[in-house]
């Protein structure tokens, strides 16, 4: 068997496996090294260091240190040879979670719970990133073997299970992949060649080298590694994570790059393939088509819009919540996605962002939540919304956010307003690292009036426990009745398709201080956030309420929510 490995600054490189040693020699592709050998398990050795882990390994059955094991993805019996893909336009996305979305934490037990999704009426599940990262238990954003799948999930042969199991019930899986930074346990890539630079940072560890000296195989090694999970893994997207923190001051950004190489797979394979940005930039280049001047990426995050929902549900006004909270900057964001589109930010200290073109770009290249794992698991305490709103405007938020014109997402559990709360959690075994991650979440939040003993410590095994959703909540009534309301609500966007049109520039919100109107075709969604009965609801058929109370053309109660169809429409 051949092994390959890319080292351009290394004087001696050695392959290990089957516990025998071999000298490698220079490749044809300059940088690399090529050795003959059997053995499944194996490692590098690099200038008399090491052996080290595959930086292209595709399994780590032994952890993130332990030697890379030979993987053949063609072994593997897919029955999905009929699945094409499911478009974005018009999919409900949800987001999970696999080591908390069960008590077993793996893709087989998440298999268990497909019949959830589908009767809820989701169309793709987005993952948290399954990269093999240090410890069992972990968000996943500090992955350091980005070709490998954690094994404690189950591993290459897991995740394909899953993937399968998902193309069976008509469900397509976008996957949240990390090129910005890579984790501080069991990252070798600097062994191996400038992976890295020091000419930018990051919140989270080195900068990736994009556009420095020996970055072309970098950018490769990213770029076909997008292409493996869409390819070896019949993965349908990638949610791509915060690429404002990819430095790339090259004539041709990765991130178009990437865009390019999955159109021609694309192509190639026929099946529907997305790419979706996490991103601060408020920047409609990232979702412009190549043909235009943009990156053509398929869609990006609306950070934006969260913050208008939340804010204005919620009344929370500290940290980048300050400039949300009115119902005018709700309107805003729903008519033309940011808030901050070239205007001043406070908490930024700065003006933001530029200006969507509502007549070119589609509401569906932006996705819109009401909770994510950032926007729950970054509080101190990891308490989802559900905690601290009553039941009424719970219904309003899962409304607003399912009748807007964006493709909306849930976060696990949130169609049921689960009592679990989900918090940041490690399980680094170096005790140094340990420390200075429990350290340091305590000291980032008892600097904003928190006291240390009420910030849970994210090594302690009961932080991860306690996040693991409780699969007995949706059938005691009050979670059953917000989790009917959410299925009303995705079975409403099936029935009518102004729900999924997404021409922004059809999209038309009247408000006051508690209350307001959204335009959508011969739909009218009335809103009341006050707890005083509001304006009259406009003149038509009511069509889907949140409160048994409503009456047509009276006045909207308090807390609640109708969707009314117009009046002659």
């Amino acid at each position: 068997m051949r092994y390959e490995v890319w080292a351009p600054t290394a004087g001696k490189v050695e392959l290990e496996a089957a516990g025998v040693r071999r000298v490698m020699s220079p490749a044809q592709r300059p940088g690399w090294w090529a050795a003959e050998a059997e053995g499944d398990d194996y490692g590098f050795v690099v200038n008399g260091e090491g052996p080290f882990p595959d930086p292209r390994s595709r399994w780590q059955p032994n952890g993130v240190h332990g030697l890379s094991r030979v993987y053949h993805h063609a072994e593997f019996a897919w029955t999905d040879e009929h699945w094409r893909g499911r478009p974005l336009p018009g999919s409900v996305v949800y987001e999970l979670h696999v080591g908390t979305f069960t008590p077993e934490g793996t893709f087989d037990a998440a298999i268990d719970r497909l019949g959830h999704l589908v009767e809820l009426g989701a169309d793709t599940v987005e993952l948290m990133p399954v990269a093999a990262f240090p410890g069992r238990h972990g968000w996943g954003y500090d992955g350091v073997h980005l070709w490998a799948v954690h094994e404690p999930y189950g591993g290459p042969d897991g995740l394909k299970r899953f993937v399968d199991a998902c193309h069976g019930r008509g469900l397509a899986v976008a996957l949240d992949v990390v090129y910005n930074h890579l984790g501080p346990s069991g990252n070798y890539l600097g062994r191996y060649g400038p992976y890295f630079t020091d000419a930018y940072n990051t919140p989270w560890g080195q900068a990736v080298n994009l556009d420095r000296p020996g970055s072309d195989e970098v950018r490769a090694f990213i770029v076909e590694n997008a292409l493996m999970w869409l390819r070896d893994y019949h993965v349908d997207g990638l949610r791509l994570d915060a690429v404002h923190a990819l430095e790339d001051h090259r004539a041709v950004h990765v991130l178009e790059e990437m865009a390019a190489a999955v159109s021609g797979l694309k192509a190639r394979t026929g099946r529907e393939l997305f790419l979706i940005a996490e991103s601060d930039l408020n920047a409609p280049r990232l979702v412009t088509s190549r043909e235009a001047g943009g990156y053509g990426l398929d869609a990006q995050w609306s950070d934006d819009f969260h913050h208008a929902l939340h804010a204005a549900l919620t009344g929370e006004r500290q940290g980048y919540y300050c400039d949300f909270g009115s119902l005018s900057a709700l309107a805003k964001t729903l008519t033309r996605v940011f808030l901050h589109d070239g205007t001043w930010s406070t908490f930024r200290g700065r003006s933001h962002g530029q200006k969507v073109d509502t007549l070119r770009l589609p509401g569906h290249r932006f996705l819109g939540f009401l909770q994510n794992h950032d926007q729950v698991g970054n509080r101190a305490t990891g308490d989802r919304i559900s905690a601290g709103l009553s039941p009424g405007l719970l219904k309003i938020g899962a409304g607003l956010l399912l009748t807007a014109p964006f493709t909306p997402m849930l976060f696990m559990g949130e169609e049921w307003g689960a009592g679990t709360p989900w918090r940041y959690f490690t399980d680094h075994e170096e005790p140094e690292l340990a420390r200075a991650v429990s350290e340091g979440r305590r000291r980032e939040f008892t600097s904003h009036g928190w006291t240390a003993e009420a910030v849970p410590d994210p090594q302690d095994p009961q932080t991860h426990r306690s996040s693991v959703l409780d699969w007995t909540e949706p059938e005691r009534p009050r979670h059953r009745e917000l989790l009917e309301w959410h299925r009303a609500l995705i079975a409403l966007r099936r029935a009518w398709p102004e729900l999924t049109d997404a021409r922004l520039s059809e999209v038309v919100v009247e408000h006051d201080e508690t209350s307001l109107v959204m335009r959508r075709g011969r739909l009218r969604v009335a809103a009341n956030l006050g707890t005083e009965p509001g304006p009259p609801l406009p003149a038509g058929e009511v069509v889907l309420a949140s409160d048994p109370a409503v009456r047509p053309g009276a006045r909207l109660p308090g807390e609640s929510l109708a969707i009314v169809r117009a009046e002659g429409a």
